[in-house]
């Protein structure tokens, strides 16, 4: 679908000056312009050989033919600084992870629309497909001799049935046959309506073969992880009311010589992320106690590899422990963790002595300044950490550090085509007091190439989804077309976000929104007050979470002149009812019933409020987004027009929640929102009438 089509699919508004390409009798322009988002590359997914000399990473790039964020697989060398592609063809690549020896790597790949994993050599540069795959494997891993690889795969079920169609007659055209849904979550954004089945854990020897099924049942069970070579460690729920506590997992060890699977864990609470000492002695996991609260930090866990002794490791650590390695000695752990807008990684030694190895990890969300990024650890005596770094000014890179924090390298510049010739936004930090109870909050503001501080730009205050979540100081396309188009634009982390401790997300546990507003309203003061924005030039949008908040901000305050609220949750009874996580909503979320106490639902919804809106709104939502689904803001776009309210309704097709997922729709959603708030902004009206005049 083309960028013009893609316009026109929701409703015509007027595009902002400057957006279309250059014409070609002209000097490219130096902003940044829609169509620059195809010109933009990343990496993800940086991948350490074992004897830390290469780093194997995930290229990103924008193909403007297929209308795709499309990644190949690159290698680094450490010590002469090469970076190559290692595979050649066209078709993207994903996942590499190094044999135990460094020789071979695995990667996911399809051929012919085929899904495959496949085995690279590393000294001849051939690779062969495992196996043939009926569905999508995902989550290879090696087994520690070498000789195996585990890897977990969808399985197909049989679908309940009450009756047997009978046989139409030859060459008749018949009605496709009923489908019979019998599950609580029957479908999920990105998947669509599921089929029957489940996912399980699959083992293949290396020379290839047919993939040995090792887990069994209605159950996904998932996320292996080898204990040592004739076991395996797999996450999942086998409860028979697991659709009724979606969060809840247990780590189970599956014995590959008879299939016997044995519980590791058995508390309520989700236990995940097994990762096995190198002595295959001690196992690390991460989970927490189920509180039934809308947002709890996973915590740091050991125990031995039968599952006895567990204990927490480093308990009173204040952040949310993610991605978890061992060190080669096996004296520490390293993880990755949410800081303050960015991610950090900390060493955790078995006293539960923390320290901060490196931080400014991120940069690998495309679209808006999510904090996004990995990093993996080498063997030997003096480990090296390769990892995402995040800036403002670019998207993300490879870079390497000692284990011991020394060292750090910047090791890509994969936009150095591009983006030194432009005049991209300069990125400040702000940090507030909210003025409800005098709460730091912080933020970014993105400046236009030619700010100054006197009081007269517009304004554009972008609010993160989630809710529990959160931005940071990196590049984002958006942001940067905001920017370039003449908008101050200001983004920030209320009371919800992450990174910041489990007390500061818990602010708004069944109190969303709420003092989150009143955080938001304080950043935007702020800009005010420094004469950074016109405060007759306010605009706000968001998306997801950053959805809701902008729909409730409209019917709490007219101060802004236009609004885009990107699919939103409007009304809590019908998420908790028809989304995708509906039952997360309801049971830790709302913790209440929607047919026996509605109002609880309604307190903070939209739609409870929408007599109070004034402001002319926008309402986008991709037409295949299961998790804030397209009926949530047709009740808001609909309601806003029995009011006469100024209002629009823009649907992305093809689109599940994440819209940036192709750069098209990552364009049209950015220049449709700045041709609405074009539409409204007092200044543009007074260009459009003395222009008129002067004809």
């Amino acid at each position: 679908m083309t960028f013009r089509h893609m316009m026109l699919a929701g409703v015509s508004v007027m595009m902002v000056a400057g957006s279309a390409v250059a014409k070609e009798d002209e000097a490219p322009s130096r902003r940044f312009t829609a169509d620059r988002v195809f010109d933009m590359e990343y990496a993800s997914d940086p991948q350490v050989s074992p004897d830390g000399k290469r780093i194997a990473y995930v290229r990103h790039s924008m193909d403007r033919m297929t209308d795709k964020d499309t990644g190949q697989i690159w290698i680094i060398d450490l010590e002469s600084g090469a970076n190559r592609p290692l595979l050649a063809g066209s078709t993207g690549a994903s996942s590499p992870r190094w044999s135990p020896d460094g020789t071979r790597l695995i990667y996911a790949t399809a051929t012919d629309g085929k899904p495959e994993v496949r085995l690279l050599y590393l000294d001849t540069g051939r690779s062969f497909p495992l196996a043939q795959f009926l569905e999508g494997p995902s989550e290879a891993v090696w087994s520690p001799d070498g000789k195996h690889v585990a890897f977990s795969m969808f399985v197909k079920g049989e679908a309940p049935s009450f009756a047997k169609a009978p046989t139409p007659p030859e060459g008749a055209t018949w009605n496709d046959g009923v489908k019979v849904i019998d599950t609580l979550t029957f479908r999920f954004d990105g998947a669509g309506y599921l089929e029957d089945g489940a996912t399980q854990v699959f083992v293949l020897p290396v020379d290839g073969g047919t993939p040995r099924q090792v887990t069994f049942g209605d159950a996904d069970m998932q996320s292996p992880e080898w204990l040592d070579n004739d076991t395996l460690l797999v996450s999942g729920n086998t409860a028979d009311d697991r659709d009724l506590d979606p969060i809840e997992s247990e780590i189970y060890a599956v014995e590959l010589a008879d299939l016997s699977i044995k519980p590791l864990t058995t508390r309520d609470g989700p236990d995940t992320s097994p990762v096995v000492s190198p002595d295959g002695k001690t196992i690390a996991y991460r989970g927490f106690d189920d509180k039934t609260l809308s947002y709890q930090q996973a915590d740091l866990y050991l125990m031995d590899a039968d599952g006895s002794n567990k204990r927490a490791l480093a308990a009173d650590f204040a952040g949310d422990v993610g991605e978890t390695a061992w060190a080669p000695d096996g004296k520490s752990l390293f993880v990755l963790s949410e800081d303050h807008g960015v991610l950090s990684v900390y060493e955790i030694n078995l006293n539960g002595k923390v320290s901060q190895v490196v931080t400014g990890l991120g940069g690998a969300s495309i679209g808006r300044p999510y904090a996004d990024g990995s990093f993996s650890l080498s063997g030997g005596k003096k480990p090296v950490i390769a990892y995402t770094a995040g800036f403002t000014d670019k998207p993300s890179e490879i870079a390497v550090i000692g284990a011991n924090g020394k060292d750090a390298k910047v090791l890509t510049d994969l936009n150095a085509d591009v983006l030194p010739y432009l005049d991209m936004a300069r990125i400040e930090e702000v940090k507030v007091s909210s003025k409800h109870d005098g709460k730091e909050i912080e933020a970014w503001v993105a400046l236009p190439p030619d700010f100054k501080a006197d009081g007269s730009f517009p304004l554009i205050l972008e609010i993160h989804g989630g809710p529990y979540s959160m931005y940071g100081p990196f590049f984002a396309s958006e942001i940067q077309r905001y920017a370039a188009e003449g908008y101050v634009t200001i983004w920030s982390n209320p009371r919800g976000s992450t990174g910041y401790g489990e007390d500061f997300a818990l602010e708004i546990d069944q109190a969303y929104p709420g003092h989150d507003y009143d955080d938001l309203m304080t950043v935007v003061d702020e800009m005010v007050a420094r004469k950074y924005a016109d405060p007759e030039r306010l605009f706000v949008t968001g998306g997801s979470g950053g959805g809701i908040l902008t729909a409730w901000i409209v019917t709490q305050t007219d101060r802004f002149v236009a609004a885009a609220s990107v699919k939103p949750v409007i009304n809590w009874m019908t998420m908790a009812l028809a989304g995708d996580i509906a039952q997360v909503v309801r049971r830790h979320w709302i913790r209440a019933e929607p047919w026996s106490d509605p109002e609880t639902f309604l307190k903070h919804s939209p739609i409870r409020f929408v007599d109070k809106v004034v402001t002319p709104t926008m309402i986008m939502v991709g037409e295949e987004d299961y998790r804030t689904p397209a009926w949530e803001a047709e009740q808001f776009y609909t309601a806003l027009k029995m009011r006469g309210v100024d209002t629009v309704y823009v649907r992305v097709p093809g689109s599940p929640h994440y819209i940036a997922s192709r750069p098209s729709r990552l364009i049209a959603k950015t220049d449709n929102i700045m041709g609405w708030f074009a539409k409204y902004d007092p200044a543009k009206k007074d260009e459009a009438k003395e222009k008129a005049g002067d004809e």
